[in-house]
């Protein structure tokens, strides 16, 4: 929703600002889509030369978490702390046998379809139930740094992998000024074939060429550049959760007592979505 708040904002500010300065609309309305063909047609030529057809497809996927903003909620952070608890609480009571077939086959162990919505985050539910495989297989004898290492690659490769379309994005903001005098440059081409025309045509055509480096600007710092900060945003916060799953099992692993568990995992959460300690205890207490 911001970001479409934000959008109109911005050009109402722009070609209102221009317009209530005494500028004229017209000319600069009739360039744009002559200039926007060849900027944004440069630019989506330079996306399809620079990226594979799943990285272009990972573009669309960056721009709707744009919109839809941070996917994870209080809610969410609270039900993974109920969830990994559970599964270490089995491990230390039960010992790796009875944690083994809801680790091997998450989608069938009633522990996890306690949470449905987290079970159907693929990439969370892979952390978890790789991790704590791990666990089981070894019958713990792993050092628990070997295991916070093994959990560290995997968080950063994801969040290497997710961060591509924001690198994309951004990498189209800095090209975009460059396009648009591009877009510039043909249009003073173009003027110069027509030399001979009356000064009021030059002056015509000198201006939309002057429309192409304005448009390049424009959407480079005012549009695609605040989107790929954006998105940044976004991604950030959503890793939070994966650091959760990590503190968790890590400190458990350690066998810290539960409350600091539990601040272990509460410490990493954005305090708009952090769960106050009590709320985490007294949910923990009646599972």
């Amino acid at each position: 929703m911001f970001p479409v708040i934000g959008l109109v904002v911005l050009l109402v500010m722009v070609f209102g600002g221009f317009a209530f300065t005494g500028g004229a609309l017209g000319p600069v309305m009739h360039a744009i889509p002559h200039e926007m063909l060849i900027i944004g047609g440069a630019a989506v030529g330079a996306l399809i030369m620079g990226n594979s057809g799943k990285e272009l497809k990972a573009i669309g996927s960056g721009l709707a978490k744009v919109m839809k903003g941070p996917k994870y909620k209080k809610q969410d952070y609270l039900d993974t702390i109920f969830l990994v608890s559970k599964l270490m609480k089995m491990l230390r009571t039960d010992g790796p046998i009875a944690l083994e077939p809801h680790v091997e086959d998450p989608k069938s162990s009633d522990v996890f379809n306690e949470y449905p919505r987290l079970l159907a985050d693929h990439t969370l539910v892979n952390l978890i139930a790789d991790t704590l495989r791990l666990v089981v297989v070894s019958s713990g004898t792993l050092d628990v740094h070997a295991v916070e290492e093994v959990m560290d690659n995997a968080i950063k490769t994801h969040h290497h992998e997710v961060e591509g379309p924001q690198h994309t994005l951004q990498s189209l903001s800095d090209a975009l000024p460059a396009l648009g005098i591009v877009a510039a440059v043909l249009g003073v081409v173009k003027t110069m074939g027509s030399i001979d025309k009356p000064p009021s045509i030059l002056g015509e055509m000198i201006g939309s060429a002057l429309v192409g480096t304005f448009m390049g600007v424009l959407l480079a710092y005012g549009i695609v550049a605040p989107l790929a900060n954006r998105l940044q945003q976004v991604i950030d916060a959503d890793a939070a959760i994966y650091h959760v799953v990590k503190q968790i099992i890590i400190a458990s692993l350690h066998g810290h007592p539960q409350p600091l568990v539990i601040e272990a995992a509460r410490s990493g959460i954005a305090h708009n979505n952090q769960p106050g300690f009590g709320e985490v205890f007294d949910g923990l207490r009646g599972r």
